[in-house]
């Protein structure tokens, strides 16, 4: 995948967040592609880089390290300008291709486990990403400020997505 080639146009699609429950919050996107090319932006490092951290942000990551298997871990460490950096942290859970991944998020006492899930139809991939925190203390002390910052990522996932179109990656 290569933001800057030519393929279709991003799907302009709406990303909605919405908190579900007291310790849940739900963020939903469909992207126009399918659902294999959707599963390898999350996977595959190389590709996480180009989408995940928001344009809008001063910061930018510094390191992406992913071992994308049950019992496999990951590391993100993001740079904050002046401010130094900070590191995400935790390992995979469930790792189903191109439909489910579900991980932990470490770096606190108070981590939430994520699962993401992938449905594709006609073409279009439906991607659900859920935040389940162990209280809703926690919940709220995350504030949705993380889901917020996704509806940007999501829109800079879509235009990855849509470069890709024309040549899609191949698979290892």
């Amino acid at each position: 995948m290569d933001a800057g080639k030519a393929g279709a146009s991003p799907t302009r699609s709406q990303t909605t967040v919405e908190r579900k429950s007291a310790r849940e919050v739900v963020v939903t996107r469909t992207f126009n592609a399918p659902a294999r090319l959707v599963f390898e932006a999350w996977t595959k490092a190389e590709l996480f880089r180009q989408w995940w951290v928001p344009r809008s942000m001063n910061m930018n990551l510094l390191s992406c390290e992913m071992d994308v298997r049950v019992g496999g871990g990951y590391r993100l460490e993001f740079g904050l300008g002046d401010s130094g950096s900070m590191a995400f942290y935790g390992k995979y859970l469930e790792v189903t291709p191109y439909s489910r991944l579900v991980w932990t998020n470490e770096e606190g006492e108070d981590g939430a486990v994520t699962t993401v899930t992938f449905e594709e139809s006609d073409g279009q991939t439906v991607l659900v990403l859920r935040e389940l925190y162990p209280s809703k203390e926690a919940l709220d002390a995350a504030g949705t400020g993380a889901a917020e910052a996704l509806v940007e990522t999501f829109g800079q996932l879509d235009e990855l997505l849509a470069g890709s179109a024309a040549n899609p990656p191949v698979s290892r």
